[in-house]
Formats: structure tokens, C-alpha cells, sequence
């Protein structure tokens, strides 16, 4: 089994923006027999793809940080809009049904992050996240959400931490960087009696920038479906899969990477990892190993080759 040991770099390189181009998404069929729609899809894929959010609620617009609290802790399905920066002392609990959305590239959230407890169907969107004191966002115990379309930064925990049980969970279209422990999957080797058969989660289209390490780093979940994202000048590690997971990589772009992916991780068991279709340079071959479960949703991978142009030019905040 693979074992590492974190190498901090954040040295991200620059992206040219180019054009937005057309990309498949979780709209056709495996076999490819696809819908294209634009590379801001508009609605979730995945294993998030039931995810309502707000809708059929009200709107409110907020942009003070007392605001803020009140509407994504009301107790009513809502859609609340951020058009401003919203300074956070602490992790800030999110009620169900509400779908949290950035104003253009207006919505920013600083200085903490928001905590995704228990609850079901949330749709975090749009928002750019800085320098929380803890994660910029925590999912535990909960269901039905989805992350999209998001820049993260400066977090110093994670970026996106999903554990306890929580499933049926899409990550993409964000853009992730300066962070070093950017996505965990399953907090602890002890929680297999919880997180066995949960854990479920698409990471589709996103942009790991630079990110040192957990991209996503995987317990229990399988399958996990890590699908054409782009990964340029990772630090550590892209990929870990361990304690039992089976994580699929699929079509994606690697750049500058030393390691891909692999098999174990610090203390942790190997879980399995199957790699499919990814396109390499100037990157490691990674490690493979043992079966994963079939991905249970209809999709249709865009070629690898493809997907750097797709994912600098569609993520993050203000392409949706």
C-alpha cells in the first residue's frame, strides 16, 4: 500500500481562460449518447442529482453577516442570495431546503465556514470562500447536497470535508486552491459501522489548482466517481483511496502530478481505485488496484484531452 508524507506546495500554475466549450454531463447515457449542454450546467449530476435546494420556496437577498444566519437557519425551503461579503466569527449551520447563492461574483464568505449537519437537500453555489478558520465547508450526517461552482481558499482545515454518513453528495465545478488538505471523504478509520454503504460522492469538473493533498482522500465510500477534473501542479497526492473504498478516476486531466493517485494513505488500509481514461503530462502513472462498484447514474465522460480547456474555462464563481 502507498504511503505518503504531505509535501506542502502551493505553487498553482496560471490558466489561460479560454472559450467555454460544450460538455457532457449527467444528462445522457453511458455509452455516450449524451445531451450537450453548456459547461455551466445548470442543474446537479451525479450522485446529487435529486437536489432541489430552495426551489419552489421564496427568495431573500442578504448581505450582513446577522442576514445571512437568519435566512440559511430559517426553518422555511428558501433560496437565500449573497450580495456582499459575509464575515463569519464560526462554523455556521445550514437548515434543509435551502439552496445559498452567490450575486454575480458579489457573494464571499470570510473568516469560517458553513457547517452542513444533519440536515438534507442544500445546494451551496456560487460563493467564494476565504480564510476560514476551520473548513470552508463541512458536510456530516447529511443528505442530498450539492457544491457547485464555488472558489475556495485559505481554509486551514479542509475545503470540503464530507463524513458521518453523509451520501448522495456532487462537488463540481469548483475551483480550489492555496489549501493544503482540500477534500476528505470519510473523516476516520473507526467510522466504518457508520459510513458503510454512505459516502456516495460525484466530484465532477472541478479545478484543483495547486492543492496539496486529499483530492479527494477516500474512506468506506464506494463507489466515489472522480470525473473529469482538472489537476495541475499538485503538491503531495491527488488521489487516495482507502479502509475499503472503491473510488472510480475517470477522464481526467493531470498536469504536473507527481502522484495521480494511489493506494493507502498514512495510517490508513489500501482501499481500491480503478483509473479509466485519464489523460497524463508531465505527471506519475499512479496505482491501481482491487474492484469498485458500478457508478449507478447515467452519464457520458467528455475525453480527457478536453477537459483542462472545459474546466478553467467554466470553474468556479461567476460562470453559472
Amino acid at each position: 500500500m502507498r504511503r505518503t508524507s504531505a509535501r506542502f506546495t502551493l505553487a498553482g500554475a496560471t490558466a489561460t481562460a479560454i472559450a467555454v466549450v460544450m460538455a457532457t454531463t449527467g444528462m445522457g447515457t453511458a455509452n455516450g449518447a449524451a445531451e450537450s449542454t453548456a459547461a455551466a450546467a445548470a442543474a446537479p449530476i451525479g450522485f446529487g442529482a435529486a437536489t432541489t435546494g430552495g426551489a419552489g420556496g421564496g427568495t431573500v437577498t442578504v448581505s450582513t453577516a446577522s442576514a445571512f444566519i437568519s435566512a440559511v437557519q430559517s426553518s422555511t425551503t428558501q433560496t437565500v442570495r449573497v450580495n456582499g461579503t459575509i464575515s463569519l466569527s464560526s462554523m455556521t449551520k445550514v437548515a434543509s431546503n435551502k439552496t445559498i447563492v452567490g450575486v454575480g461574483t458579489a457573494g464571499k464568505i470570510t473568516g469560517s465556514g458553513l457547517n452542513v449537519a444533519s440536515v438534507n437537500n442544500v445546494i451551496i453555489q456560487n460563493l467564494t470562500f476565504t480564510n476560514s478558520n476551520d473548513d470552508a465547508i463541512n458536510v456530516q450526517y447529511s443528505t442530498n447536497v450539492v457544491i457547485d461552482h464555488n472558489d475556495i481558499s485559505g481554509a486551514y482545515d479542509g475545503a470540503v470535508d464530507i463524513k458521518r454518513a453523509s451520501t448522495n453528495v456532487t462537488v463540481s465545478w469548483n475551483r480550489t486552491h492555496d489549501q493544503d488538505k482540500n477534500m476528505l471523504l470519510g473523516h476516520s478509520d473507526d467510522n466504518a459501522s457508520e459510513d458503510t454503504g454512505k459516502l456516495k460522492v460525484t466530484y465532477a469538473y472541478n479545478w484543483f489548482d495547486g492543492t496539496n493533498q486529499r483530492n479527494p482522500r477516500v474512506r468506506f465510500g464506494n463507489p466515489v466517481h472522480v470525473l473529469n477534473n482538472y489537476f495541475s501542479d499538485i503538491g503531495s497526492y491527488g488521489v487516495a483511496s482507502t479502509e475499503n473504498a472503491g473510488v472510480l478516476v475517470e477522464a481526467n486531466y493531470f498536469e504536473n502530478t507527481d502522484d495521480p493517485y494511489h493506494l493507502g494513505e498514512g495510517s490508513s488500509d489500501a482501499g481500491s481505485l480503478v483509473a479509466k481514461n485519464n489523460y497524463l503530462t508531465g505527471s506519475g502513472s499512479g496505482q491501481t488496484g482491487g474492484s469498485v462498484a458500478s457508478i449507478p447514474y447515467s452519464y457520458s465522460a467528455q475525453s480527457a484531452s478536453s477537459v483542462k480547456g472545459t474546466v478553467t474555462a467554466g470553474a468556479g464563481v461567476g460562470k453559472i
